[in-house]
Order: C-alpha cells, then sequence, then structure tokens
C-alpha cells in the first residue's frame, strides 16, 4: 500500500522521465518506506540554486562546449501540452525555443561548435497537432491521465541551425533520420562528427516472433537498442542487440567510449554499461539491482554520475562510479523525492540536475512536515568538490602517494605496532586492514588486490625480506580468465522443410530460448541436417554392466547433434551413480566433437525437473572451448524442431528414461545454423614473492639457496561476489566479502610466521641452512591461477634452479593420484610448502592437510605442536586438495596445509573480523611458525611421497545435478558418517529438518560412511524425488523426508 505523500511522488517523478523506461517498470510497484535526508550533502555539493522557474515541469538539461547555454525540454507552452526544446543563455538570461512549437519533442544536445542544436520531434507526423489539440482538450475538461511515455514511432532526429530557425516553422530544421520507429535520445560525439542515439527501428523493418510481437505490443521499449551514425545521418550502425532497453547514451569526454543503461528484459531493474563506440569491450560498471539510470561522464573520463533507486521505488538519488567499475559506487545526493537526470558542466566543478525539492535562498532544502517540500521537476546546479570525490572513490593521490603507496606506508608503521611473538593484537591488526572495505573484497585484477599485495610486499620489505619477483620486483604477474560474454553477432537459424519443398523457420530469441554455452566454439557455423542422440552419453561397461552407447549405430558427422541434459530420469540410483559422472554438458560436447559433429544442440526435455530450461550462459567461465558449436534452446523451440522431424519430445524422452540404450534418430527436413560470438577476456593479477636469505648479511642479488622453504597464503577473495562462488543469500547480493576468515586470517598468519623468523635469524637463535620464500597468492578463489602461475614460470623466474624433467615412476605416481604427469619436478628446488587457508576460526581442531605426502610428516606436525597445543586432525589427503598447495604436490613438493574448517558464513559477506578465533589464529601461526623453523635449521629436507591411506586411485570429481544445501564439518575426525557443520538456509535440508552437528548415515538408503560415500549418494539422486536422509543427532537416529533441488 502507498498513501498519498508516495502518489504525489509518483506522480511527479513520472512527468520527469520524459524517454525513460523506468516509468513504467516501477509505476505499479512503489513502497510504502521512505528514507529522509541521511547525510550532509554539502560534502560534495554546495551553492544550490534553481537554473530553470517556468512552465509545468522542466528537465534533461545538458550545456554547450564552453558552458555558456543549456538545452532542455520545458512544458511551458499553452498551446501545446507537450515537451518543447530550448536553449537558455546563462550569461544572459534570454531563452530561445528551437523546436517548432508542435509536435512532441524530447533529449536535445548541443554541437561543439555551438551553432546548432539535436533532439528528436514529432511534428512531421500529420496527426501531430490533431493529437495536441485532443491532449488540450481532455485536460480542459478536468480530467488527468495517468502519465506514460508513448515511444512514438514517428520521433525522429533533427538539427536545428540557430541561426536559422524562425519560431512556430520549421525553418532551419534538417532531418537525419527517417524510419518508421522511435529515433530519440540522441547526442554529439565531442568532436561533433557521430551521433549515438536510441531507437526501436528494427521492431518495424522485420518479422517479429509472436513472442516478440506480443511483448512489444505491451512495451515497444523492449527492442530499443543503440545505434551510431555519422552527424549527417548517414552510416547507420547497430551497436547493441541484448534483450531489454538500451537507451540515455552519451560520449566519454574523448569520444572512445560510450555509457548508457540497459533494463533487464522483464524492465524490472536497469544497470549501468559502457562501450567502444564500435560495440565491442563492453563492460557493466553497477550491479545495484535496482533502477539504475541515465549515466553521465565527469569531464575528466575518470568516473561518471547516475541515478538509483536503490534506497526505495519513490526515492531517487544521485550516485558517482569509476569509469574502470572498480569500488564501490558513492551516493552524491541524500535529500529524499527525486534527484535524476545529472550532467556535469565542461569545467568538471558543478553539476546540474533535475529535482523535485525546493530550496531556500541560501540553497538549503526546505522541510515540511518533518520531510523535504516537494515541488514540480525543475533543473538546479550546483558547485561540485571534485577532489573529495576522488577521494571517496579512491582516485586521488595524497602527498604524492597513490592508494598503493598510502596502503605500502600503513604496512611500514604496523611494522612498529607488531612483535616478534605470535600475538592475537597482531593477528587482528593485519586481519583490520585486509578486510576494509575499501579494498572490495581483494577480487583478483581489482584496485583492491593491488592494495592488498602492496601492503604485504611493503610489510616483508621492512621486516628484511628481498623481491623474489619479476624484475627485480616483490611482484609476479599472471594472466587470468576474466570472463566473457555475448557478443551482438549471434543468431540462431532453425529450417523445417516439408516433402512439398515448402519451408519455415522456428523462431529461437537469444537468452530467452536459446543461448551459446561458454565453452561452445565461435564465428559462423554452417547449416547442417539434425540427429537426435538420447542423452548424448558413452558410459563404458564393466563386468556387471553393460556399456550405454547413444550413439550406436547413428552417423553425427557434420550434423548437429539434439541432445537430452542430465541423465534419464527413472533409472535406479546404483544406475545414476555409475552414469552421473559421463553427463556433464562439457563430456557430452567433446565426444560429439569426437564424432565428427559439426555441433551440440542442449535441451532439457519435458520430463526433466531441471531449474532453467536453458541453460545459463556463464559470464565468469574460462576461456577454454571445445571445437565445436554448443547451444542450449528451450523445451518450447525444441518440441517444435521434433515435431517438423516426425517425432514428440515427450515420447521420445519418456522412451529413454527407464535407462535402457536406444538407437538415435535422423530429424529427417530439418536444418540448423549458428553465428555465434563470445567475447572472452584475460585479466591480469599479481602475487607477492619475497625471499628471507639464510645469511643476514646476504645481499639482494646474492644467488638463492635451493631447495627452499616456502610459506604461503592466498590474498585474494570474491569482491563484492558477483559472477563468483559466491554463498551470498538474496537480501546480501552485492554486498563487498571482506573475506576474513578466507582468508585475511591465512595472510595474517603467514605476516606473523616471517616476523618470527626474521628475528630468529637477526638474533643468532637459528642457523638457516636454506633460504625462506613466503607468498601471498592471487586468483586462487577463480581457480588456483596464481600459484599455478608461479610454479608455471619456476624457471623462468629462477634459471639457476634445479628442475627435474618426470621420471617413468614420477609419471606412473601421477596418474595414480590424478596429478599432471608430464609436469617438471620442482622437489629439488623446493623443499616444503607450508600453506595457510582458512585458519581464523579454530573451534575444536586444526585439519594439517598433506601428512601423506612425506612419511615424516606425522611425527614433526606432533613434535612441533607441545608447546603449543593446539588441537589436531591429521589429515593424509595430499593431491587434489581446493588450495594452492596442490599446485606444489604435483610438482612432488611435499606440502603441509592448515585449514579449520568449513562454516556456514563461508564465501558470504558474512564472513568478517569479529567472528574470528584471533587467539586460535595465533595459536596456529605459531605451530607452522615452529615447523618453518625446523625445516630451515635441518640439514636434511623431506622425502616426497605420496601414501594418501586406502584409496590411491583417482577420485572422478562428481557430476552433482542434485543440490541439499549441507556444509560438511571437515574438522569432525574420525566419525562414522558425514558430520554437518550447517546447512544452507533455504535449502532442501533445512527445509526436511536437518541441522548442524547432524551426523548423515544413511541418505536414499545408501549407507553414509565419509564423504566419499555421502557424494555417489547425491549423484544417485533425482531432482524433486523424495527420499529418505537418516541422521544422529545427540546419539539418536532421525528419520527425515528430504527433496533434492536443483544445482543447475
Amino acid at each position: 500500500m502507498f498513501d498519498s505523500r508516495d502518489s504525489s511522488v509518483l506522480k511527479t517523478l513520472l512527468a520527469t522521465l520524459s524517454p525513460f523506461r523506468l516509468l513504467i517498470a516501477f509505476a505499479l510497484l512503489l513502497s510504502g518506506s521512505a528514507f529522509a535526508i541521511a547525510q550532509d550533502e554539502s560534502d560534495l555539493l554546495s551553492n544550490v540554486r534553481k537554473l530553470t522557474f517556468e512552465g509545468r515541469r522542466a528537465g534533461e538539461g545538458y550545456f554547450s562546449a564552453d558552458g555558456t547555454r543549456m538545452v532542455f525540454q520545458s512544458e511551458r507552452d499553452p498551446s501545446n501540452p507537450f515537451y518543447q526544446i530550448y536553449v537558455s543563455d546563462l550569461e544572459t538570461g534570454d531563452i530561445q525555443r528551437v523546436s517548432p512549437g508542435f509536435g512532441k519533442t524530447t533529449c536535445g544536445w548541443i554541437h561543439p561548435n555551438g551553432e546548432k542544436v539535436l533532439f528528436a520531434s514529432t511534428h512531421a507526423d500529420e496527426k501531430s497537432k490533431q493529437l495536441q489539440q485532443e491532449e488540450l482538450d481532455f485536460r480542459a475538461s478536468g480530467k488527468s491521465r495517468r502519465y506514460s511515455w508513448d515511444y512514438d514511432p514517428n520521433y525522429e532526429l533533427y538539427a536545428a541551425e540557430l541561426d536559422q530557425i524562425e519560431s512556430g516553422t520549421t525553418k532551419g530544421l534538417t532531418a537525419l533520420t527517417n524510419a518508421m520507429g522511435y529515433d530519440a535520445e540522441a547526442s554529439y560525439s565531442p568532436d561533433g562528427k557521430q551521433i549515438v542515439f536510441a531507437s526501436n527501428r528494427a521492431a518495424y523493418s522485420r518479422e517479429l516472433t509472436e513472442r516478440e510481437r506480443e511483448q512489444f505490443e505491451r512495451d515497444p521499449a523492449f527492442m530499443i537498442d543503440l545505434y551510431i551514425m555519422d552527424a549527417d545521418g548517414s552510416n547507420v550502425k547497430r551497436l547493441t542487440s541484448e534483450p531489454g532497453y538500451d537507451g540515455g547514451p552519451f560520449f566519454s569526454p574523448d569520444g572512445r567510449r560510450i555509457c548508457w543503461r540497459r533494463f533487464a528484459p522483464n524492465g524490472a531493474t536497469a544497470e549501468i554499461f559502457t562501450m567502444k563506440t564500435d560495440g565491442s569491450d563492453v563492460q557493466r560498471l553497477t550491479e545495484i539491482n535496482a533502477m539504475s539510470w541515465a549515466p553521465f561522464y565527469h569531464p575528466s573520463g575518470e568516473f561518471l554520475v547516475f541515478t538509483t533507486n536503490k534506497h526505495g521505488f519513490a526515492n531517487f538519488e544521485l550516485y558517482l562510479v569509476r569509469a574502470d567499475g572498480e569500488g564501490e559506487p558513492v551516493r552524491l545526493t541524500t535529500t529524499e523525492g527525486f534527484d535524476g537526470l545529472p550532467v556535469f558542466l565542461p569545467n568538471g566543478d558543478q553539476l546540474s540536475w533535475t529535482t523535485t525539492r525546493v530550496v531556500d535562498s541560501n540553497g538549503d532544502v526546505v522541510m515540511e512536515d518533518g520531510e523535504p517540500k516537494k515541488s514540480t521537476s525543475q533543473i538546479y546546479l550546483a558547485d561540485f568538490d571534485v577532489e573529495t570525490a576522488r577521494q571517496r572513490l579512491g582516485l586521488t593521490e595524497s602527498n604524492g602517494e597513490t592508494s598503493a603507496d598510502e596502503d605500502a606506508s600503513l604496512a611500514r608503521s604496523n611494522l612498529t605496532a607488531t612483535a616478534p611473538e605470535f600475538r592475537p593484537s597482531d593477528v587482528m591488526r593485519h586481519v583490520d586492514y585486509l578486510t576494509r572495505p575499501e579494498l572490495g573484497g581483494r577480487l583478483t585484477g581489482t584496485p583492491g588486490e593491488k592494495r592488498a599485495t602492496a601492503y604485504v610486499a611493503a610489510y616483508l620489505e621492512s621486516l628484511g625480506f628481498v623481491p623474489a619477483g619479476q624484475n627485480g620486483t616483490f611482484f609476479h604477474d599472471f594472466e587470468f580468465p576474466a570472463g566473457s560474454s555475448l557478443g551482438p553477432a549471434n543468431e540462431l537459424t532453425i529450417t523445417t522443410s516439408s516433402p512439398g519443398g515448402n519451408s519455415a523457420a522456428i523462431d529461437a530469441e537469444l537468452t530467452e530460448s536459446w543461448t551459446p554455452l561458454s565453452f561452445s566454439q565461435t564465428g559462423d557455423i554452417e547449416s547442417g541436417e539434425v540427429v537426435f542422440a538420447g542423452y548424448g552419453l558413452q558410459v563404458p561397461g564393466d563386468d556387471e554392466n553393460d556399456e550405454y552407447d547413444s550413439y550406436v549405430h547413428l552417423n553425427v558427422a557434420d550434423r548437429w547433434v539434439l541432445v537430452l541434459r542430465d541423465l534419464p530420469q527413472d533409472i535406479s540410483a546404483e544406475q545414476r551413480q555409475r552414469m552421473a559422472r559421463y553427463g556433464d554438458p562439457r563430456r557430452k560436447a567433446t565426444i560429439a566433437r569426437d564424432l565428427g559433429a559439426r555441433g551440440i544442440i542442449f535441451v532439457a526435455g519435458p520430463t526433466s525437473q531441471l531449474k532453467r530450461d536453458v541453460i545459463r550462459f556463464d559470464a565468469n567461465a574460462s576461456q577454454a572451448q571445445v571445437s565445436l558449436a554448443a547451444i542450449s534452446i528451450s523445451n518450447e523451440v525444441a518440441s517444435k524442431l521434433v515435431r517438423a522431424g516426425g517425432h514428440d519430445l515427450k515420447e521420445l524422452q519418456s522412451h529413454l528414461d527407464d535407462g535402457k540404450m536406444a538407437m538415435g534418430i535422423p530429424m529427417s527436413g530439418i536444418s540448423v545454423k549458428a553465428s555465434i560470438e563470445i567475447n572472452r577476456r584475460t585479466g591480469t593479477g599479481r602475487n607477492v614473492i619475497a625471499r628471507l636469505p639464510a645469511e643476514s648479511e646476504a645481499k639482494p642479488t646474492d644467488d638463492i639457496q635451493f631447495p627452499v622453504v616456502m610459506v604461503g597464503a592466498h590474498i585474494d577473495h570474491l569482491g563484492r561476489g558477483g559472477g563468483s562462488n559466491s554463498l551470498a543469500r538474496s537480501d546480501e547480493e552485492n554486498q563487498v566479502h571482506v573475506g576474513a576468515d578466507d582468508n585475511a586470517s591465512g595472510v595474517a598468519a603467514m605476516l606473523e610466521i616471517a616476523q618470527y623468523l626474521v628475528d630468529q635469524r637477526n638474533s643468532g637463535r637459528v642457523k638457516m641452512q636454506r633460504d625462506l620464500m613466503v607468498a601471498a597468492w592471487s586468483g586462487e578463489e577463480l581457480g588456483l591461477f596464481g600459484s599455478q602461475a608461479f610454479v608455471d614460470d619456476f624457471s623462468t623466474l629462477y634459471p639457476a634452479a634445479p628442475i627435474q624433467e618426470p621420471s617413468e615412476d614420477d609419471i606412473a605416481m601421477a596418474h595414480a593420484h590424478g596429478m599432471t604427469p608430464d609436469a617438471a619436478s620442482l622437489g629439488d628446488a623446493v623443499a616444503v610448502y607450508l600453506n595457510l587457508d582458512m585458519v581464523g576460526r579454530l573451534r575444536d581442531k586444526l585439519i594439517v592437510q598433506g601428512i601423506g605426502s612425506s612419511p615424516g610428516f606425522e611425527g614433526e606436525v606432533q613434535r612441533r605442536n607441545v608447546p603449543v597445543g593446539v588441537a589436531l586432525q591429521l589429515d593424509r589427503t595430499s593431491t587434489r586438495l581446493p588450495t594452492d598447495a596442490s599446485a606444489f604436490v604435483a610438482r612432488k613438493v611435499p606440502i603441509l596445509s592448515g585449514f579449520t574448517g568449513a562454516h556456514e558464513d563461508y564465501h558470504t559477506p558474512r564472513d568478517t573480523p569479529d567472528k574470528l578465533n584471533y587467539d586460535g589464529n595465533a595459536d596456529i601461526a605459531n605451530l607452522f611458525g615452529l615447523l618453518t623453523r625446523g625445516f630451515l635449521m635441518s640439514s636434511d629436507v623431506p622425502e616426497f611421497k605420496l601414501d594418501e591411506g586406502q584409496s590411491t586411485e583417482e577420485v572422478p570429481r562428481a557430476r552433482l545435478t542434485a543440490y541439499l544445501g549441507t556444509i560438511p564439518d571437515y574438522a569432525a575426525g574420525e566419525v562414522k558418517g558425514l558430520k554437518l557443520s550447517g546447512v544452507a538456509s533455504g535449502g532442501p535440508a533445512e527445509t526436511a529438518g536437518v541441522r548442524g552437528g547432524d551426523v548423515i548415515v544413511k541418505l536414499a538408503s545408501q549407507k553414509i560412511e565419509d564423504i566419499y560415500d555421502y557424494t555417489y549418494a547425491i549423484e544417485a539422486l533425482k531432482i524433486g524425488k523424495t527420499v529418505e536422509i537418516v541422521v544422529n543427532r545427540e546419539g539418536q537416529d532421525v528419520t527425515l523426508s528430504i527433496t533434492p533441488g536443483s544445482r543447475d
């Protein structure tokens, strides 16, 4: 519900937002909540004054290149109820109408030469004056209608020569466009040679699908995209083609990029984007999940201002965001009501915007009944504090130091406040810095990562460590997959042919009814026939089971293969467990590729219970691709395709769901071709690599004493969680994931160890037999990219290092443990690697993994723990660990890795510093410090010999389609079953009544004794089919019913 106050805000707001989609999207969604002034706007804005005074309303004010004139739209002519375009001379106060005075107009822009004005108008429509009179008569009757922007298809773009126009005529106007459809929201490039604009002309120039036609009739803005053309109207080129309204474009000050806002296809939200002027390099600047729109560049090009209603549907505020999208947006206005359509003046230190506020003669907001007084929208101007804004955005240089320099200074000052002993307060000091919100969650490749690594490098340098990275620095750069996006050239054509020779097309709309998969081949894929290959599986047989082959007697060479996703729906748990590891889409694609297929088409099928019809495009996928086209289509499109081939999709799938093998079927009369464009990006991250020479007198240029001892911890985390493996709840989306336990705790422990060992060496209490290397890895959360790059680059970084090519025994051992068989051994160069990953939540026990990588490790860990007394769980697992230690064990380096276990705050914004056990964190640093000390002092090095216990065979990674929402307790020790530390909020386990602390002993009749039993039991589950789960709770078995959800 909303009261009259909210209603008046809505009416005023809607009247302001002429060409913008948001008035449709939120008009019926107003909330009663309101936000009063939260802070003093004078921090950034001062000397607020009004620029427009006349007429019913005014808005969208844009300035000439010299800042002396402003073009704006206003309803102020009694004979015309629609907006007209005016130019105000800010030096004299003179106002000139530029538009003819009849028809509707919007979106003015002054050419850089100051001699002409660009705007959109419907005056050429022969019905324009009639519509104008009808609106006047309607208003004269005393009636009022809900405001809505109609995206009149008669809008065209015009250039008006200011010295030639005559009021009430079209003299001096030059038409730049002449296409059916809404052409508006245009602006000139800084050099005046090009125009960018928004248009839905494509909806009028091609035949729409039935779905497109229905949606277009409801919402013509749905098909508005961005176009660019020369200033004379020639050479028109389309820039965007994604579903949803793209509009409000402006050039960057250097003319190289365009900013705009893109609405989601359902119109519910909008975000800010930029791209190059050719439509490439699309970058999303905001992830607010609200109505964020009207972006405009600051003249410096460093940041933009925009409008968002993140604080309430009826409360629009101005925000700033960096042009590179890094960091958090900074709030600019805090007055309840409407503040929107902001623009910077060319001088950069003034801001103009449209607002419903009322200010007094001092520029202060007038209050009424405890709230800001509101009026109709008018244009205001204020002085803008550029330097304060840059500071808040993390763009400033202070006293000649960049942000990274400031972090280094802080690190050096922290050194004087910390001590060589393992003190909880010292751990807390490092964690406090690494979890600061301004570091933005330390996502790999971001300024936050650079600042965090600068801090660690400076701290280690201050301790006496010397650079061990690239080119004499503390840093080691590496490339990583930075995500991918769909380009504009994605098109799917499905053609059916009847025996009589007639052909027809099956419509498929990108993202809604089809999408390429992230690992797909790109380019133009030639037309080919279609064959149906069931579930697309090839499962080898054994002594007890027959082979399952979806491709038996099926020729797929140069054809498109249509396959069902997942596995047959009605097979037994045992069959599902056996087949599950073969059901991954990528694995199915490689099978089709190896058989010579041109492309593979995935469909869920009518009997499937997968959540999504179409596989979601993974924007964070790596660059690796399979060399054939891979797409996903909706059940609706697939059903039409199969029906055209003379079959029924549901019948085909039902026939296969019992798990019996069936031959594939050619789909006669069907052909498919596609154009696939995926923009795959790489980013650059950096590790910190520092060395402590064995001799305190050693020079940085002295040779490294191999084999070294290494201690490492990953420094990166998830940023704001967008597009990562965040487990944030829906109400936590886009919040900074500060990663206190994961892994500020590990980095803090590593720095404590470094300080301790420097003191031990310098005081003479330790005679080091070899050098120590300390590493802060980045890229761990994305897939161990930093540590893997380091071991790959080891011989380049250290040419004198003794590196051995793998022997036959090494290769055999690598195969047995699922490791890379041809990786060169670093065992002679690195004596041992110690890893600290999530060591801040010590509860019952510290898990020490890697015990099975060297025969003497169990006794060594227990001996060094005597003076510390941490409760331990020694884990022989050494290979396939999801942490940086894996990069070293694969290179035949013994490893020890500390871990205090998963928890319900893992990979969420709730992993905060206040929840850490700092005493425990310090104790763990102490233990690993003593271990490192021992390895440095010993004349012998640990032997690398893998012994992981009973299972030495590779355990294939399960393909877990079903989802239960359980969080295992890895510190549970020797427990028969799987003990849980928690359950995911709202997940199937929580719904079933499963609790943290429960021990799962049976799932779907499968006995559970360890994590492997549990993994394979989940493989056998069917989504949506309720099964029994038995948990041991405080000594009593409790039987519950659980319904698996879908991971996909």
